[in-house]
């Protein structure tokens, strides 16, 4: 005979993922509102995001004061380069949203969709998301209290 331990998964949210049909993909975030990284990588994504904007308009502004030229085939040197500068970009957004959905995440619901990176895919996986972010900080305030009342440790006594 073996024993077992089965571990609860309460305060565990998961989210599946439509498409643009409102059809199943398959695919579902898990969230473990529990997890005390989770606050953690959500803070390192914002900012990274935050930063992938900003690199993204410095470059674009700096880029714009150059004086366009003739490209190697169609586009002109400003359309190539500003197209680099968006790829580029759209690679960095992907690598801020794995932090929050898990590694490689991203590109698997891109395919999914049949769809390439766009500008507005962070928004487009992140907004839907509030609820989540809502109920991590009511979750991280019940754990908080919980500890309190078990171990009779107050967050007030910089003791945890």
């Amino acid at each position: 005979m073996e024993d077992f331990i089965q571990v609860k998964e309460e305060n565990v949210i998961r989210i599946g993922i439509k498409n643009s049909n409102g059809e199943d993909t398959g695919l579902v975030i898990k969230f473990d509102l529990q997890d005390v990284e989770l606050p953690l990588r959500i803070n390192k994504m914002d900012a990274l995001h935050k930063k992938n904007v900003s690199v993204l308009k410095q470059q674009a502004a700096a880029l714009d004061k150059q004086e366009d030229k003739k490209g190697k085939f169609l586009l002109s040197y400003k359309e190539e380069k500003k197209l680099e500068l968006l790829k580029e970009y759209y690679k960095k957004e992907m690598e801020a949203l794995d932090l929050l959905i898990g590694d490689g995440m991203t590109q698997k619901i891109l395919d999914k969709l049949e769809r390439k990176p766009y500008y507005n895919m962070f928004d487009d996986i992140v907004n839907p998301l509030a609820p989540v972010f809502e109920k991590l900080e009511v979750e991280a305030d019940k754990l908080l209290k919980s500890i309190e009342e078990k171990y009779g440790v107050s967050a007030d006594d910089n003791t945890i």
